[in-house]
Formats: structure tokens, C-alpha cells, sequence
């Protein structure tokens, strides 16, 4: 197999400039296309999943990320209804904002445009192709997909399936490409390709984030690793505290923006440690906790059926994407600031307080993507904040911060006009 990277994204470049034209109706057709294309060609998707399964099952691949990697019949389904639900959204493509007239005449406003050519680089999740071509779709862009070598077969079938239906509405089928040949140099090539790409967004774990980081010549978009912090000061309600702290930790702990870190006020440890292990303990909650709380927890009736585990300094600042909470006593509220500037990542943290001085002092304080006051930190996500879908969390300042919905994917062109205006 011979991937050619540079007819790849001249062919990507072409399609993004027709892509900038469309119009809601024809990009929501093609939307709705898809969504038949993949429910026509469900039984070609599945069987091309079936194969990545069992070479993957054969090279010892892990029960958690095989799930990842599985397509069913009902996860296909539910793909084809968030497609269908992405052509619902607002198109943000032409939207007119920051208009102004000036005295020399000039009248200015601000349009949103496209990007032009995303290029997507993403790890074990064939579920990825889809959000992501039919999100830079909607906003007028062009992508080009890098899926792990584990998912090829899964990731060529779907993109089969998405070059059927834009054909099918007349739009360029270079649209959306992806690259399945397993020769990791092509994803080195695509971080290089920025005669034609725009910006590149990985998903996937630090290690892929740090390689695109380091390697690229196109803007980065990093996000997703979420070392988030929750802080309970001395003023909560226990009985108020705890479900959100079982929420945050253990609704999905899997996901980027689960709890990782409790810091708890010394004042209020002794009465909310021990209630919130027993009712982290029914779900397999591991504590790892440093000596302060682990004294605590160890004296707590109930201690005997709870997982507790003395804190190491690598608990704190990982991202677990388990059921592993670490839990550190603190002083005050500046220790807590302390500890989150330290070992946090800049996605989701909270506070729990009654104090309004301490909450304000906590968001002015935290410099993250989402700061959450009584609210967990689950709630960091496109849907949740009523953007809809969203094609990542970006942890970063420039472009977007928090979660990439489809204003993120697109940037704005100054428009001026005048009456045959001349600069004096």
C-alpha cells in the first residue's frame, strides 16, 4: 500500500474550498446521507470491526480497549442519531458579529469562516470517524483522519460509507479521507503537511499529544487529559457534598473529565472522609490517601470494607480513567490553589462551598478550561454546556479553550465596507 500525503491534502484543500460555499440545507442533506450510508452498509462496517477485534483480541489487547474498539449493531444505531442530531445543530458558517460603523465611514463586521483542512489524529475508537467528519463538515471544513493501526479496517469501512453518501449529494468525496495504512511515518508526514492543513487535533493519550506537540509544523489543539480536582471547604454540606463527589468520580470514570483528586479542608476532613467511603466503597472505589486522611479513614467505622491505600506522590497530578480517587487534607483554601496549580492539567475543576468570597476566590484563582461552583466536574462537556456535540476539550488558551463544538471549528474574516472609501 502507497499513501501519497500530498495528493491527500491537495485533494483536501480542493474540497475545503467547496465546502466554504455550501449551504445549510446542502450540508445537512449530506449529513442525513451519511447517516443512511452507514445504516445501508452496516453489515460491511461490522464484519470490518470483527477483524480489527480479533487481531487485536490475538495481539493481547486489553478488555477495556477492545470495548472501545467494539462496533455493535446499537452503537452503530446510535451513531447514525448523533449524525442525524449534528444536521439539527446552527450552522456558524456566515454568522455576522462585532459589526461597527466608524467616523471615516468604514463599516466593519466580523464573519465566520471555516477553517479549511483538519487533520485528526485518534487512537482506538472507530466512532471518532464519524463525529469528527460530520462535525468539520457542518462547519465547512475538510478532514483527514489518522485512526490507530488497530481500527483500520473499522475506520476505511465507515469512510467508504461517508464517500458514498457525499457523492451521493454532490459534494467532493475528498471531503473526508483517512488514512488506513499502518506505516506510523504517515502520521509524522501529516503533522508536516501544513501546505495544506490548517490544524491538527489529537485524540488520544499525553504520549500521542506530546509526539504532535513536538513534531508538528501546524497548529495543535491538545486537550483531553484531565487530571481534575474537586476542593470541599469547611463550609459545605456533607449530605450535598457527597453525591457530587460519587458523581464526579464515579458516573464514567473512564472519561477525561472523572474526578482524580479530592482535597478536602482539615476542618471538615473528619466528618465528610469517612461518608464519602462509604458511599464510594459499594462501587470499588480505591482510596489513595495521604496520611492525614488515611488516619482518618482508618479509625472511620466501616474501615474494614473500604480500599484504602496510602498516597505515593505519583497519585497526585495522574489521571487515572479508573475507579482510584486521591484524597490529600488540606489547610485552607490557598493550600488547595497550591496543590491544583501544581499537579493540575488546566481541564475541570470545583469547589464545594457555601461561602460565595471562597467560591469567587476559587474561580478567579484556577486557571482551567471549565471551573465548577457546587457542580461536578462531568459536566465539562460539549452536550452538557448545550453546544452539542463537541470534537474534543481543548486544555488550551489559543483557539479554543473547553469544549470544541462546531464555533470552535470555524475562525472569522473582518468585512469592510464603504461608500467607494479612500484612507485620508
Amino acid at each position: 500500500m502507497f499513501t501519497d500525503l500530498n495528493t491527500i491534502g491537495q485533494q483536501a484543500r480542493a474540497a475545503a474550498r467547496e465546502l466554504a460555499v455550501l449551504s445549510r440545507a446542502q450540508k445537512d442533506a449530506a449529513l442525513h446521507a451519511i447517516a443512511d450510508a452507514l445504516q445501508a452498509q452496516q453489515a460491511d462496517i461490522l464484519a470490518a470491526n470483527a477483524v480489527d477485534l480479533e487481531a487485536a483480541r490475538e495481539a493481547g489487547t486489553s478488555a477495556a480497549l477492545l470495548d472501545r474498539m467494539l462496533l455493535t449493531p446499537a452503537r452503530l444505531e446510535a451513531i447514525c442519531a448523533d449524525t442525524r442530531s449534528v444536521a439539527a445543530l446552527a450552522d456558524p458558517v456566515g454568522e455576522i458579529f462585532d459589526a461597527r460603523e466608524l467616523p471615516s465611514g468604514l463599516r466593519l463586521h466580523k464573519r465566520r469562516t471555516p477553517l479549511g483542512v483538519v487533520g485528526v489524529i485518534y487512537e482506538a475508537r472507530p466512532n471518532v470517524t464519524v463525529d469528527v467528519a460530520t462535525l468539520c463538515l457542518k462547519a465547512g471544513n475538510a478532514v483527514i483522519l489518522r485512526g490507530g493501526s488497530d481500527i483500520q479496517r473499522s475506520c476505511a469501512a465507515i469512510t467508504q460509507a461517508i464517500g458514498t453518501a457525499l457523492e451521493q449529494t454532490g459534494l467532493p468525496v475528498a471531503a473526508v479521507q483517512s488514512i488506513t495504512d499502518p506505516d506510523r511515518e504517515l502520521v509524522r508526514g501529516l503533522l508536516r503537511l501544513d501546505q495544506y492543513v490548517d490544524m491538527i487535533i489529537p485524540r488520544g493519550g499525553a504520549q500521542l499529544h506530546r509526539f504532535c506537540r513536538e513534531t508538528s509544523t501546524i497548529p495543535v489543539i491538545t486537550g483531553g487529559i484531565g487530571v481534575c480536582h474537586m476542593y470541599v471547604d469547611s463550609t459545605a454540606t456533607v449530605e450535598r457534598a457527597v453525591p457530587l463527589i460519587f458523581n464526579a468520580k464515579v458516573q464514567r470514570p473512564s472519561v477525561c473529565n472523572a474526578l482524580d483528586t479530592l482535597l478536602v479542608q482539615r476542618a471538615i476532613a473528619p466528618q465528610l472522609l469517612p461518608a464519602v467511603a462509604a458511599a464510594l466503597a459499594p462501587a470499588g472505589v480505591d482510596l489513595h490517601a495521604d496520611p492525614e486522611a488515611l488516619a482518618i479513614l482508618s479509625d472511620a467505622p466501616g474501615a474494614a470494607d473500604w480500599k484504602l491505600t496510602p498516597a505515593v506522590p505519583t497519585d497526585f497530578g495522574t489521571e487515572f480513567l479508573d475507579l482510584i480517587l486521591s484524597i490529600r487534607v488540606v489547610a485552607d483554601l490557598q493550600q488547595a490553589l497550591d496543590h491544583i496549580a501544581t499537579y493540575g492539567t488546566g481541564h475541570s475543576d470545583a469547589i464545594l462551598t457555601n461561602d460565595a468570597a471562597a467560591a469567587a476566590a476559587f474561580v478567579n484563582a484556577v486557571d482551567s478550561a471549565a471551573v465548577f461552583v457546587n457542580v461536578s466536574t462531568r459536566f465539562n462537556d460539549g452536550g452538557q454546556f448545550g453546544l452539542g456535540a463537541e470534537i474534543a476539550i481543548s486544555t488550551q488558551k489559543l483557539h479554543a479553550r473547553g469544549p470544541m463544538a462546531l464555533t470552535e471549528l470555524t475562525t472569522y474574516k473582518w468585512v469592510g465596507e464603504g461608500d467607494w472609501l479612500v484612507r485620508i
